[in-house]
């Protein structure tokens, strides 16, 4: 964006609120746009994971390891985006991470082996650092009373294009009886592949947004700074805004990287520490990413058909729009810490549901199992040996299923021997998954991301939000690395147990120590949370 003068500057006609906010809007869901992108990586490989699962015959620590990959690459780009954001700009990072989308979904689609695929899941890690940046730039961009609403849209986006990718998952799905080219052996490629389209649509897009205009301040560009200030309030605002910002910035002379971490671990930013890590964690490990990248498994550990457990995501995509709509609505009238606590309660409630609904079914192969399986072309002769057989669990089930089928079949064979055989009280385990992601979505999904652009301050925020989203990638990396194996080995009741239990010890955390931060600005939260005393030395604010 080239400088104007200050004469020319002061002929600008004033913004009204209505362009104000419009442009606002046009520059969140644009910065946004690579959560949609997200989105749709995350439930295209939860589409694919069964086909992949079964041409390249792998085991479930290998099957964690695909998905799990992507957030490695995210935890590795975690150490460089802050430096990036800080040297080039939160613009020119952002269309770098775009283009590093499209690298990804060439070298997955066209995957000749495991590793290969694998190489391209961790490329496309690399650009799941798009959520950090997008957070930073909307929180840099959107005034105070606007900016939890815009911050969420980074979820919403997400949801979208979960939801997309499983409506195309669904439809690949179901086409491949009438279809004979698209089979088990490419379908996953064309799910994969999907994605390029909105990846190019979004390099486009981003190349019509302007920079932050708060790195444009840091920069000495203060011309350029009003110019897009004046795009996204009243121009009478825009002289205080920067000062605000000037001021924030002038408190401390320009900290390098190093500089910044060794200010973030400082005593003063004890809290504010504490609250981005306990709330990374808590939205890590509850266990969103194991419905997400695996939502087909899931249904299908419920006793529905193949067809029938991709419709159901697509269900599970259209709850989590709606309930990232009501975060959307009521974040800056209810405020953060409201909606983390009711949030998690319900959390709380849906885990523990689906534990009920896992622990009390139970799997019978009998003669109508048997006839079940062979009326869906299911080759049941290796079960011969296990008719008449109850089990008390799915664990022993898929134990015995596994001895008697090759690991190119288990994938194919494991959804339906369960949906022959199980007796289960579904409602329990539907609620339970449903009520997780209207909770997720509406609370601790799209709040993480206002909490995190808000309490770091302008003198730590390019380290400090690629930290906290650090300890998120970690925390989601273990659940989605783990949960594969979790269902073998610990089974789905279990499984969901442990995720209600975190859910738990989160939500008295987040009683003692999360604050309302709404309709505050960046430069007030930090008064708050720090403040020096006499003796000059930074104390915590009480």
């Amino acid at each position: 964006m080239s400088a104007i003068s200050d004469e020319e500057f002061n002929k600008v006609p004033t913004m009204n609120k209505n362009s104000a906010a419009s442009n606002v809007t046009k520059y969140a869901l644009i910065a946004a746009f690579g959560g949609f992108v997200f989105g749709l990586d995350a439930a295209n490989i939860s589409g694919a994971v069964r086909y992949v699962s079964s041409q390249f015959e792998l085991s479930s620590m290998q099957v964690g390891t695909l998905v799990g990959c992507a957030i490695v690459g995210v935890i590795i780009a975690l150490f460089f985006t802050g430096t990036l954001c800080e040297r080039f700009g939160r613009k020119k990072v952002l269309l770098a991470i775009a283009g590093t989308y499209s690298l990804s979904t060439l070298v997955s689609a066209f995957a000749v082996d495991y590793n290969m695929l694998v190489l391209g899941r961790f490329i496309g890690g690399v650009a799941f650092a798009s959520i950090t940046v997008s957070a930073m730039y909307i929180g840099e961009v959107a005034p105070a009373d606007k900016r939890g609403k815009f911050v969420s849209v980074n979820q919403l986006l997400i949801t979208l294009g979960s939801l997309l990718a499983f409506i195309v998952n669904y439809f690949l799905v179901k086409s491949m009886a009438d279809i004979s080219w698209i089979h088990n052996e490419n379908v996953w490629r064309l799910m994969l592949g999907f994605e390029l389209i909105p990846n190019v649509i979004w390099i486009s897009l981003l190349l019509t947004i302007p920079e932050s205009p708060r790195w444009l301040v840091t920069q000495g560009r203060e011309q350029e700074a009003r110019e897009v200030f004046a795009n996204v309030v009243p121009q009478s605002q825009v002289e205080a805004l920067v000062s605000e910002v000037r001021g924030s910035i002038d408190e401390e002379r320009k900290n390098s990287t190093l500089d910044q971490l060794k200010t973030l671990f400082r005593k003063p930013m004890r809290l504010v520490v504490l609250i981005a890590v306990c709330y990374a964690v808590v939205q890590g490990a509850t266990g969103m990413n194991a419905v997400l990248f695996y939502a087909p498994t899931v249904f299908e550990q419920v006793g529905m058909s193949v067809e029938d457990s991709f419709m159901q995501t697509i269900v599970l995509g259209l709850v989590a729009v709606v309930f990232t709509l009501v975060a959307i609505t009521t974040v800056e009238k209810l405020g953060r810490r409201v909606l983390t606590l009711a949030g998690l309660a319900l959390i709380v409630v849906a885990h523990a549901s689906t534990w009920y609904g896992f622990e009390s079914a139970r799997y019978t192969l009998d003669d109508n199992a048997i006839v079940a399986l062979e009326a869906q072309q299911i080759d049941a002769a290796p079960l011969a040996p296990y008719i008449g057989k109850t089990y008390e669990n799915d664990v022993a089930l898929k134990n015995d299923i596994a001895a008697v089928y090759s690991k190119k079949d288990v994938p194919l064979v494991s959804g339906p021997i369960i949906n022959s055989t199980i007796e289960i009280s579904a409602g329990f385990v539907l609620f339970g998954i449903f009520a997780f992601l209207a909770a997720f979505n509406m609370s601790i999904g799209p709040v993480m991301w206002v909490i995190f652009s808000e309490v770091f301050s302008n003198r730590v925020r390019s380290v400090a939000l690629p930290f906290a989203a650090l300890v998120q990638s970690i925390s989601s990396y273990l659940i989605q690395q783990f949960f594969p194996w979790q269902l073998e080995h610990l089974g789905a009741a279990n499984t969901f147990l442990n995720y209600g239990v975190i859910a738990f010890v989160g939500m008295l955390v987040m009683l003692m120590i999360l604050p309302e931060t709404k309709n505050k600005s960046i430069e007030q939260i930090e008064k708050d949370l720090v403040r020096p005393d006499p003796a000059g030395k930074a104390e915590l604010a009480t």
